[in-house]
């Protein structure tokens, strides 16, 4: 039996839709629900729009793994070169085609969240009920807040389908750490002060009393230092770029970090640039499953031949071990 693709498994599904008909207690004006390969969605939207057709039915995805966005805009079923596999449930490079008609039928729009805005909902979940949902299973929470902002909505009653738990502890760590930047609540910075005393106490002093989540530092030569900071806001972006014309007026070379995958995954456990003293340095990254000996059968492959002149590993609680590393390799090699 087809996991989404299957007509059975569709009107299955389309019995949730059934069920928060009957138990709504209020006028419902939109349900978000999470997109996978569709069946779930397609079931929902064929019964609401036959039952209630004025409820807008909005799908919700990753933006690292769109398939019903991109299928849609497609007028076809497309298929994915790549998938991000954070939201594992809902990780499929190909949407079936039974549940991709539906869903051109029936389904009112499709909007896409990051990771940082699914770990935010899934802290809204927790917060509001103590029961921890897996990534996919925040997603339609995370797809309805940024609906809601984006759209300046007050005043209307949204249904969200939470569709799984299945999440892996070692995983919770992950999402502890990019849930407070997906909420706004915390702002990832990077800069360069000089190297002379106090130049460290002043620039904290400008930053003020607010919640430091992390402080990193590294002697960069006699002139300059180089930090990376997070920090903790209360009134979100506004404050977020409050802090950063603040510092950018005092003379501080700086840059706000927070919205970058690459200072998410590695450069906040890392801090400084290049070494002078590596004359071909080329930065890659590197992906691959996470399993017992990966990583070193990672280093084995790379052999002897090459110095590695910077290497950063973290397991960060997923399927996928990332490494991002300095190599010194001449050009022509």
């Amino acid at each position: 039996i087809h996991p989404f693709d299957d007509p059975d498994v569709i009107a299955g599904q389309g019995t949730i839709a059934a069920e928060i008909l009957d138990q709504a207690s209020e006028e419902i004006d939109a349900i978000f629900v999470p997109v996978g390969g569709g069946g779930l969605i397609a079931g929902i939207a064929a019964y609401i729009k036959s039952m209630r057709p004025d409820i807008r039915v909005i799908g919700v995805e990753p933006e690292d793994s769109a398939a019903m966005r991109d299928s849609l805009r497609s007028g076809e079923p497309v298929t994915l070169d790549h998938v991000g596999i954070f939201a594992d449930g809902v990780a499929v490079r190909r949407v079936g085609d039974e549940t991709f008609r539906l869903c051109q039928k029936y389904v009112d729009d499709v909007i896409t969240v990051d990771t940082d805005q699914i770990c935010a909902g899934i802290r809204d979940i927790f917060e509001d009920t103590r029961s921890i949902v897996e990534p996919a299973g925040g997603l339609s929470v995370a797809g309805a807040k940024k609906y809601i902002a984006e759209n300046d909505v007050t005043g209307q009653v949204f249904v969200t389908i939470n569709c799984g738990a299945n999440v892996n502890f070692d995983r919770l760590r992950h999402i502890a750490e990019r849930a407070a930047v997906g909420e706004q609540a915390e702002m990832l910075l990077a800069a360069e002060i000089p190297e002379e005393p106090g130049s460290f106490r002043k620039f904290c002093e400008i930053i003020g009393r607010r919640g430091i989540t992390e402080f990193n530092y590294r002697y960069s030569d006699a002139r300059n230092a180089h930090i990376f900071v997070g920090v903790q806001l209360h009134r979100g972006i506004e404050e977020r770029q409050e802090l950063l014309e603040t510092l950018q007026r005092t003379g501080y070379p700086v840059k706000d970090l927070s919205d970058n995958e690459m200072a998410k995954l590695h450069v906040r456990h890392m801090v400084g640039g290049r070494s002078p003293g590596v004359e071909n340095e080329r930065m890659f990254r590197f992906e691959f499953p996470e399993r017992p000996g990966a990583l070193l059968d990672f280093l084995d492959a790379i052999g002897t031949e090459w110095n590695i002149s910077l290497f950063h590993y973290r397991n960060h609680g997923s399927d996928y071990g990332r490494i991002l590393a300095g190599i010194d390799v001449a050009e022509e090699e």
